[in-house]
């Protein structure tokens, strides 16, 4: 199967909030189609989340994954700094995001946290990006069966990222400016901590 091309930053429907998927096509095969492509080209990338409009499509549909693969190169400090953790393929079809309250409201910065994000429709850069820690999101999958999913860390930072592409939102719309930079050059940065890297770029 020939697989569609990632859109990219500059094209409309990237800019535009998709449509919610009506009940009736619900379970259909042409929705299946549509996750079953999305998933495809969203390990071929390799990336660990896709929306239905990175490939052109104007609804809400968006698919998850990450693995012990994608995340090899981290350190288990990086990781633990991150919040990141494999979780299997999730698929959120009109999906509803909640915020989740912090465990500790009253701590400095609690309930946030950035970090470098990057994406699929945005190549060969990256920039810091403050999300929310912890958030559920809920929806169907695409056989109509109920989605409620409570994530932190790395997976609510996929999730936020994800649905922001439903909103007609990108990263770059949320980073903090002074720190967009390509990879080459974030791979030292990467190295630092979030503070070290602002205060390296100034941001």
């Amino acid at each position: 199967m020939e697989l569609p091309p990632i859109v990219l930053a500059g094209r409309a429907v990237l800019r535009k909030p998709a449509a919610p998927v009506p009940p009736e096509e619900i379970g259909t095969k042409r929705l299946k189609h549509l996750v079953s492509t999305m998933v495809s080209v969203m390990r071929k990338a390799p990336g660990v989340g896709l929306a239905a409009p990175q490939i052109g499509v104007g609804q809400q549909v968006i698919v998850l994954e990450d693995s012990e693969e994608l995340m090899a190169r981290l350190t288990p400090g990086q990781r633990a700094e991150r919040g990141r953790v494999p979780f299997p393929l999730r698929v959120v079809i009109n999906p509803t995001l909640r915020v989740l309250a912090p465990s500790l409201p009253d701590a400095a910065g609690a309930g946030r946290a950035t970090f470098f994000e990057g994406c699929l429709s945005v190549p060969g850069y990256m920039a810091l990006v403050e999300r929310d820690l912890s958030v559920e999101v809920s929806g169907v999958d695409e056989d109509g069966k109920e989605v409620r999913w409570e994530a932190t860390g790395w997976p609510a930072r996929i999730l936020q990222h994800e649905v922001d592409h439903l909103r007609g939102t990108l990263y770059v719309d949320r980073m903090v400016t002074r720190s967009f930079c390509s990879n080459e050059e974030a791979k030292l940065l990467l190295s630092l901590s979030v503070a070290e890297a602002r205060a390296a770029l100034d941001a």
